[in-house]
Parts: structure tokens; sequence; C-alpha cells
């Protein structure tokens, strides 16, 4: 097993690096390709390659015509078979953290939650690997408050670390009849405002944790992006009225997300490159607003 996991590892790192060299071939097939269309001549630089470049453009279809890339990669498996979670925390969780993450194993669908124990996270990665598990998702606390959680998609990644805050758990709201019970139905999801690239890649991460739900199911859950500030809401919806009457209703938990990095592996590698960092003149830039609008 293990020697297999390099065998895959060592294949997926080279066809990542060679996402470059695809890339400039594609560049050159699209120029050569608008000067056809629009009867412009060839570019200079690309007459001596242009009898080969034409053939492969000839040989190409609607699945290759566009170079594949490590993130395809990544998630090229994802609608083949529903996720399989694995839910854990840091090491002597306290109560309020074990029953968030109670609450966190019913929002994801078919997640296992596992007391962390003494295991160390190359442990923990390895044995989800063996058994299939699709992510593994880790829950932080300082104090006693939910402060961090990291995603990590298996068996290559990426790996997303997300700071947590306002969090409001079922089990802090008294009136348990106001919130009713928590459905297990898969649930329809609500991605807004990841209109960058960066946000799009946050919303593949986060939406691959949820398998695809049935039409008529009346479960929610919505990702909100304002101000790069993820905002996670949880409701049911009743048509009591008939279909024009839709009564709304938030069952819980409720926290906001906010992301710090992405790294190009599983959280068990430390050498893994990173995709993207904050960084603190981030803060007070221009281009501040980093997932959407």
């Amino acid at each position: 097993m293990l020697r297999r996991n390099v065998r895959l590892r060592r294949e997926y790192i080279y066809r990542k690096s060679l996402e470059g060299k695809e890339r400039l071939l594609y560049e050159k097939k699209r120029k050569i390709k608008e000067a056809l269309e629009e009867g412009k001549p060839i570019p200079t630089e690309l007459r001596n390659e242009e009898a080969a470049l034409r053939q492969e453009i000839d040989l190409e279809d609607e699945q290759t015509a566009i170079p594949r890339t490590h993130i395809d990669d990544e998630y090229a498996n994802a609608s083949e078979r529903d996720p399989k979670i694995l839910l854990t925390t840091s090491r002597n969780p306290s109560a309020p953290l074990t029953q968030f993450v109670k609450e966190l194993k019913i929002v994801f669908p078919n997640a296992q939650r596992m007391n962390r124990g003494g295991q160390v996270i190359a442990e923990i990665i390895e044995t989800c690997r063996a058994h299939e598990f699709t992510d593994v998702v880790l829950v932080h606390e300082h104090r006693g408050v939910p402060d961090g959680i990291i995603i990590s998609h298996l068996p290559f990644g990426p790996t997303a670390y997300f700071g947590l805050l306002n969090v409001v758990t079922r089990h802090d709201i008294k009136d348990k009849q106001a919130i009713g019970t928590m459905p297990e139905a898969y649930p329809h999801l609500i991605l807004n405002n990841f209109s960058t690239k960066l946000g799009e890649r946050t919303a593949t991460i986060l939406k691959h944790l949820f398998p695809v739900p049935k039409p008529d199911t009346k479960r929610i859950i919505t990702f909100a992006n304002q101000s790069d500030y993820v905002s996670f809401r949880h409701h049911i919806y009743e048509k009591r009225g008939g279909p024009k009457s839709i009564e709304l209703k938030e069952i819980g938990p409720r926290f906001e997300l906010r992301l710090y990095q992405i790294k190009l592996g599983t959280m068990d590698q430390s050498e893994a490159q990173t995709e993207w960092v904050i960084r603190p003149y981030m803060n007070t830039s221009k281009k501040r607003k980093i997932l959407g609008d």
C-alpha cells in the first residue's frame, strides 16, 4: 500500500509538472485557430510550427481541446461515488468542541466521527486512504471555542485551512422546539458570490463534501461569501400554503469561515506546495476581496 501511494503521488506530481508545457501548446493552437477563423495571417513566430499544430487541431475534440489541470485530477473521481468524510478534533477536545463536531457529523452526509486520542495526523491520513475516505475534516479550538477547521481531500489534496468565527451550535439554543430536529437527507447547496478564480477553487473544495441530493429534498445548506467571510447557514423549508408560500426555518448550527491557506497536498505533508496563503498586506490592499465581489 505504501509503495502504491508513493507511485501514485509521483505520477500525480509528474502530470502537474507537464501543465506549463501543455498550457503553452494550447496558447499556440489558440492563436492559429483565431487567425484562421478571422482570415488573418499566421503570427510570424508560429509559422515554422504551423503544419504540425494544424494537424493536432484537426485531431482534437471537445474533451481534448482544453488541457486538463491538477485540479481536474484531484476531483476526477468525485462524480463516481458519494463523499466519505472522517471528522476529528485536536487532542483533548473540550465539551463544546465535541458537541460542535457531533453536529457537523449530521451536517455532512456520510461522515464518521473519530475520537482523536493519541493518534498523529500521518496515521489518520494513511488509515483514511486505506479505507477509501474522500476527505478528512479536522476542527481546532482555543480555550473551549472552536476557532479553526482544516479540510483535506484524499488521496492527493488539496488542503484548505479556514478560521472559524461566531460559532453558534444547536446545543447553545435553549428553545429546542423552535429549531426542531435535524434531517439527514442529502441537502441542496447554495454557493453565493464565489466569482473569482480563488473563489471557484474554494467553492469546489466545499461542494465536494456533499453528495448529489434528490430533487424533492427540503434541506438547504448555504455558503454565502461577503467580504471574504463565508457564512454557513442550515435551513429546511415547508410549502404550507401551496407552491408559492414557502416557510424557511433555520435549524443550525451557524458559523463564519475565513480562508487563510490552500496547500497542494494532504495535511500530513509538510513539504506540500502552497497554492495560496493570506498575507498581512492583503488586508489593506485594493484587491482585498479575494473570493468574490
